[in-house]
C-alpha cells in the first residue's frame, strides 16, 4: 500500500521515483500499478486544475425514502454534481456542486430539491477547501 499512498501524495511521481522509495524495480512497481488499476484499488489519475470563478456548495438531503436509486441517479446524472455520498443518520445524501454563477448554483439546488423522493435540503456554501486529496 506504499504505492497507493506515494501515487496519492502525486499522481505524477515517476516509477523510478516509487521505485526508489519501495526498494523496488521499476518494473515490479509497473506491475503493481497495473494491479492496482485492473483491481479498481487505483480509479484514474486526476489534474486538480484551481478555477476562482466556480462557487461550491454541500446539499445535505433528507429523503422520503431510502434506497433511493432513481434519486441518486437522476443527481448524479447532473454535471453541476461533484461527488455525491449516501449517508447513515439523520441525513441521507451529501451532495457537492459546482457552478460558473449563484444563478447555475442555484438552479442546480432546486432541480434537486424537486426530485420526488427529496423532502428537505440544505444548503452551505464551500468558502475554502481546507484539504482535498
Amino acid at each position: 500500500m506504499q504505492i497507493v499512498s506515494l501515487v496519492r501524495t502525486n499522481a505524477r511521481m515517476p516509477l523510478k521515483t516509487i521505485a526508489g522509495k519501495v526498494k523496488l524495480a521499476r518494473s515490479t512497481v509497473r506491475e503493481r500499478l497495473v494491479k492496482l488499476e485492473e483491481s479498481g484499488v487505483i480509479l484514474g489519475y486526476h489534474a486538480r486544475v484551481a478555477d476562482a470563478d466556480r462557487l461550491s456548495a454541500l446539499l445535505l438531503l433528507k429523503l422520503a425514502k431510502t434506497p433511493a436509486p432513481r434519486t441518486v441517479a437522476a443527481i448524479t446524472a447532473l454535471p453541476e454534481v461533484c461527488r455525491c455520498y449516501s449517508l447513515s443518520g439523520d441525513i441521507d445524501l451529501a451532495v457537492e456542486i459546482e457552478a460558473r454563477a449563484t444563478s447555475q448554483l442555484n438552479a442546480t439546488r432546486d432541480r434537486i430539491a424537486t426530485l420526488p423522493d427529496v423532502i428537505d435540503v440544505t444548503t452551505s456554501l464551500i468558502l475554502k477547501r481546507d484539504k482535498d486529496s
